[in-house]
């Protein structure tokens, strides 16, 4: 009687709300023996071990671990914990410091639900959908199992409400490249990037954390209607930077200037003295501009244009007409084409006077062949 009254007298005495420490020594399908050193074991209810739903409680400790529990109920034949209460009372502590300080943290998605996503933290977690990425998600299946880096954006303890999101880590991610790229570019510069998207007005190029926008007439040397005809969504391009504004974050580029001109080694495809067919682009007071290649348009001086006198270029010409021009001169260097009508027609006339003569000059009789046969009588 005595060693029971020592054993008795030895045994810890618990109250509702006292934090202890035990082992666990037993594990059934719907809770957990613990020692605490109580003259009973312990019962960790299935629904006191996790904020989450728990199948098995295998699932959430093993036999041989040391937890910290919340003495829920005192009975002397029973005493009833709770992990779940301690769990959740760190993991307070530990958000509301989170949420204060922008700490960013990881955690694994434990469950898909409607309308986002649920991950273990000490207690329920909650990613909305439209928190879980900076883009559209249809199926968040394949997010089960994953750890996702996140940053809390509400909580209320009172409703046992806590929000996370995935999202503000990649923008603030974003944010970060943007802001280095934007410092490390300069004008001049030629970079890599990816084609995002096309709009009317040209097309936006990542530049690996901003976008840049190549307008549609930097495109190209030659006139494009959409953009679409030069490059298209997800191409791999090479731009030249034409202007940063840092203060409003906009990048100009250009894919042209990355580009041979139209110009470039013009001198290998064209020498003086040589025809060609272009088209009328422009109509000025001293000349046309005729398009003899994509992007090379030459003058015809309006002294070149005709061998009569004219008083303006349209009086002989118009836009988009094909006409035919002699090259007088070419210069690369200061990309200038001068061109010519009037040498062209001089040359037709030229030339129809030469064919003509030489058809004068085979048809013709000479004075041998009018009086040759008499010459010849003569001759015998």
């Amino acid at each position: 009687m005595d060693e029971m009254n020592q054993e008795v007298s030895g045994m810890k005495e618990f109250s509702a709300g006292d934090i202890v420490t035990g082992k666990v020594v037993k594990i059934e399908e719907k809770q957990v023996l613990v020692d605490v050193g109580y003259k009973v074991e312990g019962i960790v209810p299935i629904s006191e071990l996790s904020s989450l739903h728990v199948e098995k409680a295998s699932d959430a400790v093993s036999e041989g671990d040391e937890l910290t529990l919340q003495v829920k109920k005192v009975e002397d034949d029973e005493i009833v914990l709770s992990k779940r209460a301690v769990d959740a009372d760190q993991a307070w502590e530990d958000l509301e410091a989170k949420f204060e300080s922008g700490e960013i943290f990881e955690a694994e998605v434990k469950d898909v639900v409607k309308g986002g996503l649920v991950v273990d933290i000490g207690l329920r977690g909650f990613i909305p959908a439209s928190l879980v990425e900076t883009y559209y998600v249809e199926d968040f299946e394949d997010y089960k199992g994953k750890t996702l880096s996140l940053k809390v954006v509400e909580l209320d303890r009172e409703q046992n409400r806590v929000i996370l999101s995935h999202r503000a880590v990649v923008e603030q991610e974003e944010s970060a490249k943007k802001h280095e790229v934007l410092q490390s570019l300069e004008e001049g510069q030629v970079i890599e990037g990816t084609v995002q998207r096309l709009t009317d007005f040209g097309a936006f190029v990542n530049l690996g954390g901003i976008d840049g926008l190549v307008h549609i007439s930097q495109l190209s040397h030659q006139h494009v209607e959409k953009a679409s005809d030069v490059v298209e969504e997800g191409q791999e391009v090479k731009v030249k930077v034409l202007s940063v504004d840092r203060d409003n974050e906009r990048i100009s580029l250009s894919l042209k200037a990355t580009q041979p001109g139209p110009w470039h080694d013009i001198t290998s495809k064209v020498n003086p003295g040589e025809t060609l067919e272009g088209t009328v682009r422009r109509l000025v007071s001293f000349g046309a501009f005729v398009e003899v290649f994509p992007g090379v348009e030459g003058l015809v001086h309006i002294s070149q244009i005709s061998n009569r006198h004219i008083g303006t270029p349209d009086e002989v010409l118009e836009e988009g007409q094909t006409v035919e021009v002699k090259v007088l001169d070419v210069d690369e260097d200061a990309k200038r084409l001068s061109l010519s009508m009037k040498e062209l027609e001089r040359d037709e006339t030229r030339a129809e006077i030469q064919q003509y003569e030489k058809e004068d000059d085979n048809s013709g009789f000479s004075l041998s062949d009018m009086i040759g046969d008499k010459l010849d009588k003569y001759k015998k």
